[in-house]
């Protein structure tokens, strides 16, 4: 009897390790990885004929970690002062997920991020893995209501995960910090396993000023005007710089001093 109780003595001690979350089955992409991934996205914009849209690179680690195999890219048809009109296949704000086979999805909704991430989300069972989820989908979510202007913040502390009936629910937010006010919100329900069965986003967003010609008011003999004018662009912050620059490459010296000066002002109070 002594005999057989040091091998379960043995199993109690070592349950501990075996009770340990798994190593991710998926590593993160390398730097060589996420290049020729933004290499695949820019080729796959340029067949869809978007040679239009600003095109960026999302970088969040939440999303890297929930995500790992994939790349995120934003490309957003800027609808201010002039809009641009996206072409076929494309909305004025969007995201591109590439994996590391180069496939490109391009997702223009709630309803197509929801597809995806049911698709392409890693089921997992513990805490911090489901609250990485649900800020990975808010990080992705909210591009899908940019028009370039909105500055958001996630609102980590927010982030909570609840027991449901069959499963459990996860709810993360992002806050509006520039270009307007207001939240984007996300609530995850997953089952028992870890998978993803549904998510609700809510978007409550009220932009603030946008350019339409501000910067050709920066020299308005009217002091009222002027000062608007300048409020306006302090308003947008570094959001403005494209506009600034358009409007710069065809202003006269005067008004390319004053556009000058504004941008510097927007710099010394917009500090990232």
């Amino acid at each position: 009897m002594q005999r057989a109780s040091v091998p379960f003595a043995l199993f109690f001690a070592l349950a501990p390790l075996f009770a340990q979350d798994p190593e991710p089955t998926v590593k993160k992409l390398t730097k060589d990885e996420i290049a020729k991934a933004e290499k695949d996205a820019k080729a796959h914009l340029d067949k869809l004929k978007g040679a239009g849209g600003a095109f960026a690179r999302i970088e969040d680690e939440a999303t890297a970690r929930a995500l790992p195999g994939h790349a995120f890219f934003t490309v957003l048809f800027r609808q201010f002062p002039i809009g641009r009109v996206p072409p076929e296949g494309l909305k004025v704000s969007n995201v591109f997920a590439v994996g590391r086979d180069g496939k490109v999805a391009v997702l223009t909704s709630g309803g197509e991020l929801e597809k995806w991430f049911k698709a392409h989300l890693p089921a997992g069972g513990n805490e911090a893995g489901l609250k990485d989820a649900a800020r990975a989908w808010v990080r992705l979510g909210q591009e899908l209501h940019q028009d370039g202007f909105y500055r958001f913040k996630a609102e980590d502390d927010s982030t909570k995960v609840s027991k449901e009936k069959e499963g459990r629910s996860v709810f993360a937010k992002a806050v509006v910090m520039q270009g307007g006010n207001g939240t984007y919100e996300a609530t995850l329900t997953f089952n028992n396993e870890g998978k993803l069965l549904k998510a609700a986003e809510k978007a409550t967003l009220r932009p603030g000023p946008r350019p339409i010609c501000q910067a050709t008011k920066l020299l308005d003999k009217d002091d009222i005007v002027r000062g608007m004018a300048e409020q306006a662009l302090l308003s947008m912050g570094r959001a403005a710089k494209p506009y600034l620059d358009e409007q710069r490459a065809k202003a006269t010296p005067e008004l390319k001093k004053a556009i000058d000066g504004i941008w510097r002002r927007i710099v010394e109070t917009d500090r990232d």
